[in-house]
């Protein structure tokens, strides 16, 4: 019955707006959308790719998520994780799992977030 996953939903506090655009359009290189405009009063903001939409949600009892979160498909977790480090954010190694290695970091608002890259394009794999 489920087809695909249309979005994935990530809080942030109230007037994040420009830290978000700034991590999820400048670092990640995600576009940003225009929200509709009967939402576009709620605040928040969203990206996409041409295969992946992010909305990120502005929430006035913001709490960081620590453990669930999304994981991105890049196409070179090295480079990102050097980009990512060279502007100031850290990452995290996660393990190896079939061939597949996660990264992880926290976005301006302390959400965790997983990036991961197949083996034929990771080039820290022999596969």
């Amino acid at each position: 019955m489920i087809l695909g996953v249309d979005h994935v939903q990530i809080a942030m506090p109230v007037g994040g707006e420009p830290a978000a655009i700034e991590f999820y359009a400048g670092l990640l290189g995600l576009e940003q959308l225009p929200k509709p405009a009967e939402l576009a009063a709620r605040g928040g903001c969203w990206f996409a790719t041409p295969t992946l939409h992010v909305h990120l949600g502005a929430d006035p009892d913001f709490s960081p998520e620590k453990k669930g979160h999304p994981a991105f498909i890049v196409s070179d977790r090295v480079e990102l994780a050097a980009r990512l480090e060279h502007a100031g954010v850290a990452t995290r190694e996660g393990a190896t799992v079939a061939g597949v290695t996660q990264l992880f970091c926290d976005d301006p608002f302390g959400n965790r977030i997983e990036f991961v890259s197949m083996p034929s394009h990771d080039p820290d794999t022999s596969v």
